[in-house]
């Protein structure tokens, strides 16, 4: 088995488990930092390791301004308006669970844009799979939905970063095809610092405390989300439809309710576990070719 062929096999379940972290990473912080002005910092971060990386291996830059204009606005989209509007949406009250489901909207909302967008055709199959898929989600996040109130500002951000990275998947694939993935990622998180700076400037303090917890959660969010998942998520746009990349998010949900239980004790119902099987099967009848 070749090392491309290898990567192509693990690459999605390694993406699954290490994106199922940022929702830990965003509870972790939530008493030690401003949401955006954690994230402006792991970018910043981000983009300086992988600027040293690409320099390192001496890998190619974009060699017109289309080519880096197109990583910017890749940046904008994936990162930028979606991490902020997710993590400014919990930080101001929306629950997690319902986060979660709102993120579980974007394998159909990906599904109907694909087609006018990028000419990708959804098979019935693949539908029948995002449905199952979402009915999956829903079952796992179901028992967290009572858990308060929904601040209808905090679920418009939270939709808003959700349309966001799904016409950032979109755009990915359209452009993203010429670049190195290294420097694509570099440039994506210049573009994410960018948008984020003025939103610091105008909506936060600046406020981090340099405990333990979010020194350790910002070491992870760097090197494991930024770097890790982020390349992963690259390289399986570049493989792959993205409709079926964007069906792997239902199995984030599970997976995060997992970790949330090894780690914080939250419990799993048996309807939660219904629903991990439920999103299990809907990947694997949407994955299907």
């Amino acid at each position: 088995m070749t090392s491309a062929h290898l990567l192509a096999r693990l690459a999605p379940p390694l993406f699954v488990v290490i994106w199922a972290t940022g929702f830990i990473v965003a509870r972790v912080i939530a008493p030690y930092a401003e949401p955006l002005t954690f994230l402006l910092v792991r970018y910043l971060l981000a983009s300086l390791i992988l600027g040293l990386i690409v320099l390192a291996a001496r890998a190619p830059w974009p060699k017109t301004p289309r080519d880096w204009r197109d990583g910017l606005v890749a940046g904008v989209l994936l990162h930028g308006l979606y991490l902020g509007g997710v993590f400014w949406a919990v930080k101001h009250g929306l629950p997690a669970g319902i986060s979660a489901l709102v993120a579980g909207v974007q394998p159909l909302v990906t599904g109907a844009l694909a087609g006018p967008l990028l000419g990708e055709h959804v098979s019935a199959r693949r539908w029948t799979g995002i449905g199952i898929g979402f009915l999956g989600a829903s079952l796992v996040v179901l028992p967290k939905l009572g858990d308060g109130g929904v601040p209808p500002l905090a679920l418009g951000v939270c939709l808003l970063g959700m349309l966001s990275i799904t016409l950032g998947t979109i755009w990915q694939k359209r452009t993203g095809g010429r670049l190195d993935l290294r420097t694509s990622a570099f440039v994506q998180f210049l573009g994410a610092a960018a948008v984020t700076a003025p939103l610091v400037l105008l909506t936060e303090q600046g406020h981090m405390d340099l405990t333990l917890p979010l020194l350790g959660a910002l070491a992870w969010a760097v090197f494991g989300l930024s770097i890790g998942a982020i390349g992963l998520l690259l390289f399986l746009i570049r493989q792959g439809a993205v409709v079926g990349v964007a069906t792997l998010l239902y199995l984030v949900p599970p997976v995060a309710a997992v970790m949330a239980f090894g780690l914080f004790g939250e419990t799993l119902s048996l309807v939660q576990m219904a629903g991990m099987a439920c999103a299990a099967l809907g990947v694997a009848v949407a994955s299907r070719s």
